[in-house]
């Protein structure tokens, strides 16, 4: 029995199920590579998910996290930690100069959202939270009635109430559905489980004037797209707008578990003592991570190098649209980019998880990439022909530069 089969065997009888079977078992990860229990090496671009934005690894992250182990590891909130304070005093200063609140997650950050919406237009009885067609917030209740895939929510009804949703892009179907109940508007700048698809800026400006017209918050999702993936610190930057809050986690914590919101100075004090809490939620170590992180982001200008690295892995993937019939479109931002397909994107992401390419299918047909920012164009244009040679091989033709040689 193989290595990878004795860590399957563990998980066939002690693991709940919640994931399909992995063919490989990951035991290291260095910088945009990670290696498999038999010793295969991997190009890693999904990063976790977008959670490794700095690479695996990365030496001041792991420094951090060593010091404040050995220092301080969990008080809860009871009392002040120096750290907590200077990681919400950074995330204001990149983004909305108000305030903080620290969890554990992605979907408890949009939960937090959800709460801070109803807690605001509770007095003027407001709600009610429109959401969009193909965005995903989390698995919770309440952020799963939230996501406009009915996919996710099959089998878990009946789901909150208090949500509806809205075709994305559509600022008028957004418009047609605000009430005098409606608490707040929720929104992904980019949809990552939705297929890697960008908010137009139009969108995003018209939701904010509207919520500004009608006395309502708007909401980002930010939990993928954000810290630096679209080569700007929060995509709803790319727009020019400011959103009342915004949720994140999964980059935040550079692979430990820390999600948070950041709001506007206007409900900065919604939440007040009571009224919503979290044992873990800013944990010394964690925090740790997280300003090592930043600093990291900082030091090496990853957000400028997520456009500059995105464009050359665009340009190449975009390349392929022309080349094989069932390629159809890349999307995207930064290096949070998709590739289109007319058939269902799993078997050519296998197909370059056995070439050396970790990949992530998502809404079906895309096959979506999310590689560290850190990542070096050499591995960009090594993933490039890792793609190529596996769509051909897809094709079952030759690939063009193949044909000329």
């Amino acid at each position: 029995m193989t290595k990878t089969e004795q860590i399957a065997s563990l998980y066939s009888q002690f693991v709940i199920p919640t994931y399909a079977s992995p063919s490989r078992a990951l035991v290291k990860g260095k910088g945009t590579r990670v290696w498999d229990a038999e010793g295969h090496v991997y190009l890693d671009f999904i990063a976790g998910i977008a959670v490794s934005n700095v690479g695996h690894c990365h030496p001041k992250v792991v420094a951090a996290i060593r010091d404040q182990a050995g220092t301080l590891m969990h008080v809860s909130n009871l009392f002040y930690t120096e750290l907590q304070g200077r990681l919400a005093e950074k995330l204001s200063a990149l983004s909305l100069k108000g305030k903080c609140f620290f969890c554990n997650s992605g979907a408890e950050a949009n939960e937090a959202l959800i709460k801070l919406a109803r807690l605001h237009g509770h007095a003027r009885k407001r709600t009610e939270i429109i959401s969009m067609t193909g965005s995903f917030h989390g698995r919770t209740l309440a952020a799963l009635a939230a996501t406009g895939q009915s996919k996710h929510q099959a089998g878990f009804e009946p789901m909150p109430k208090g949500f509806v949703h809205a075709p994305y892009n559509d600022l008028e179907a957004v418009r047609a559905l605000v009430t005098d109940k409606t608490a707040a508007i929720l929104v992904e700048a980019v949809q990552g489980e939705g297929g890697v698809i960008p908010a137009d800026p139009a969108f995003l400006q018209g939701i904010r004037a509207l919520c500004t017209e009608r006395d309502i918050l708007m909401l980002c999702d930010e939990v993928q797209c954000g810290l630096g993936r679209t080569g700007h610190w929060f995509g709803y930057q790319a727009a020019g707008i400011e959103p009342d809050a915004f949720s994140l986690a999964k980059a935040l914590g550079s692979g430990l578990p820390i999600g948070a919101i950041v709001t506007s100075p206007r409900v900065a004090d919604v939440f007040q003592p009571g009224k919503h809490g979290s044992t873990f939620g800013g944990n010394p170590v964690c925090v740790a991570a997280s300003l090592a992180m930043l600093a990291v982001i900082e030091e090496e200008n990853l957000v400028a190098r997520a456009s500059v690295a995105g464009a050359r892995f665009q340009a190449g993937l975009q390349a392929l649209v022309g080349n094989y019939e069932h390629v159809k479109a890349v999307r995207g931002a930064g290096l949070m980019l998709g590739l289109v397909l007319d058939q269902p994107a799993k078997p050519l992401v296998e197909t370059l998880c056995g070439m050396g390419l970790i990949s992530l299918a998502t809404a079906e047909s895309v096959v979506r990439f999310l590689p560290p920012l850190t990542v070096k164009d050499t591995e960009i244009d090594e993933a490039l022909e890792i793609i190529e040679d596996a769509v051909a091989e897809w094709h079952g033709v030759a690939r063009p530069q193949d044909e000329e040689g």
